[in-house]
């Protein structure tokens, strides 16, 4: 064989290594970042619930970076993301330039979904009390709770029943912003210990500050993150904050 031919084949070969790079690039265009510093008591359920968000990922076409190094929250970095995701942090994680940087990120349409933890993060922040929706108040043990599913319209509740049977640890909560749109909650007459009333607020949503605001109280526990209910739950979640799917309009 010619040494021209085996120029060609090397030039084809290269062609079509790059197409399949783009191709996959375009693919996953859209990318989420995972934090899960903690200043604060630590999840032992953190590692399962990266890999179920990189799972994810991978399974429904956007990109995960996950981390606990605050020091990614500049504004040109987070301009790299759809949505950030605050995976059971807590305590004091980032300093006044980080968010700064972060609430820059909202402003410009980002999306924020706090899971479970989320809720017990930055308590001298107002600004993240709007975001996140509420403070952490106390929780009893871990165990069996009925989550009322009062509007299924939501990208992260389309697919629950009206009464949701799991077992977490449930959180009551404290700051509770006027402005969240509360999509279940948790029916205190089916467990001991909670502290909110008949009103008890499990999962909600907002729109805030130019971007989009998700939180659900489930995922103390590794068996979350491999439910098939809460890992769709989730999914509808992030989809929402990323932009890909709104909110139904009520029949």
């Amino acid at each position: 064989m010619t040494k021209s031919f085996y120029l060609l084949a090397l030039l084809f070969a290269i062609s079509v290594s790059s197409f399949a790079q783009k191709k996959k690039k375009a693919a996953t265009k859209d990318a989420i970042l995972v934090f899960s510093k903690t200043a604060g008591y630590r999840h032992s359920s953190i590692p399962k619930g990266k890999q179920a968000l990189i799972l994810m990922g991978q399974q429904n076409r956007f990109a995960v970076d996950t981390t606990e190094d605050a020091s990614v929250f500049t504004p040109e970095n987070l301009k790299k993301y759809k949505a950030v995701v605050f995976l059971s942090t807590t305590g004091n994680i980032l300093n006044q330039d980080q968010e700064h940087a972060f609430e820059q990120f909202i402003r410009a349409g980002g999306g924020f979904v706090g899971i479970h933890a989320a809720a017990d993060t930055e308590y001298d922040w107002p600004w993240y009390n709007q975001l996140v929706g509420a403070y952490f108040l106390s929780h009893p043990k871990q165990q069996n709770v009925d989550v009322v599913v009062n509007d299924h319209n939501h990208p992260s509740t389309t697919m629950l029943p009206d009464r949701w049977k799991r077992f977490d640890e449930l959180y009551n909560y404290k700051k509770i912003v006027l402005g969240i749109k509360v999509l279940a909650t948790l029916d205190e007459s089916t467990y001991k210990g909670g502290a909110n009333g008949v009103n008890h607020p499990f999962i909600w949503y907002r729109e805030f500050d130019g971007g989009r605001s998700f939180y659900t109280g489930g995922g103390h526990t590794d068996e979350s993150f491999v439910e098939p209910l809460f890992v769709q739950h989730l999914l509808g979640g992030i989809e929402y904050a990323i932009g890909r799917k709104s909110v139904k309009k009520p029949m």
